[in-house]
């Protein structure tokens, strides 16, 4: 099972139904991948709970006026077929209402970071 895309499913099903919050195992990629998601607005906030090996983490979600913040999310690259991007050839997700979280040498971005930095890496999903 990919813990990325069972990530991403996990925190717009819970946007779709109008949770305040979701709850997923913890990895330092998924908390990296939430630093971007925070930065761009996606999520309200979160965090780490347990200890030692019971670890998961907390995300608080946004919605406004009962509308969900979080409309569509996409798995771009899979264990079974890897895509990459160079810095040139980024694009915007739905005209830039969205947008596309890579893994870079720099670390998890964002496209529009990564076009600031002039760094290209492994498209990992899209979200909308």
């Amino acid at each position: 099972m990919d813990p990325i895309a069972d990530m991403i499913v996990r925190i717009k099903n819970a946007s779709d139904s109008k949770k305040e919050s979701v709850v997923f195992p913890y990895s330092k990629l998924k908390l990296a991948i939430l630093d971007a998601l925070l930065k761009e607005g996606f999520v309200k906030s979160f965090g780490k709970k347990g200890k030692k090996v019971v670890k998961f983490i907390e995300v608080g979600l946004v919605s406004g006026e009962g509308v969900p913040r979080i409309h569509g999310v996409e798995r771009v690259s899979k264990s079974s077929k890897r895509i990459y991007h160079k810095s040139k050839d980024i694009r915007k997700v739905r005209s830039g209402m969205g947008a596309l979280i890579l893994s870079t040498p720099k670390g998890i971005m964002t496209d529009k970071q990564a076009k600031e930095a002039g760094v290209g890496g492994e498209a990992l999903f899209k979200i909308w």
